[in-house]
């Protein structure tokens, strides 16, 4: 009888997995869901790519829970009067996804520590107190996935 229970267990549980793979197959999982992904910046010089992969991400999943945060040299482009190598002001852009729901965050241990008063931080930003340990919360307890651009 154990045989034969472990065997129907183990029949249900196949079908159960293959039931779903068939579903993901099917696109029953196509714009059903809101994905909720941290984009981690640390550097400032792929701060255009990571804000153009942004906009491209939103296009293709609208409902996306996006975040945004930096550290180190990666908050420089959320500072008053940042510009790209085209000398267009990143704060346009920021806006812009703000605007469409995306949340950008500065690490205040970096402001600190590069001792930058908050007032610098454009308006469209807010500060937290650990770029590092705001990503990790991000993971660990809402389940963000994580992208590095």
């Amino acid at each position: 009888m154990v045989k034969s229970k472990r065997a129907l267990l183990t029949a249900v549980a196949l079908a159960s997995t293959l039931g779903f793979v068939g579903a993901v197959q099917a696109g029953a999982y196509d714009g059903d869901w809101e994905q909720k992904v941290v984009y981690h910046i640390n550097d400032s010089e792929v701060a255009s790519a990571a804000l153009r992969n942004i906009r491209n991400h939103l296009d293709a999943e609208p409902k996306s829970k996006i975040v945004v945060v930096t550290h180190g040299k990666g908050i420089d482009f959320l500072l008053e009067g940042a510009e790209d190598k085209n000398k267009n002001p990143y704060q346009v852009t920021v806006q812009t996804l703000k605007e469409k729901g995306v949340e950008f965050k500065v690490c205040n241990n970096t402001l600190v520590s590069r001792k930058i008063e908050k007032s610098k931080v454009i308006p469209e930003a807010d500060i937290v107190p650990s770029g590092v340990a705001e990503v990790g919360k991000l993971q660990q307890k809402y389940g963000f996935v994580y992208l590095k651009p």
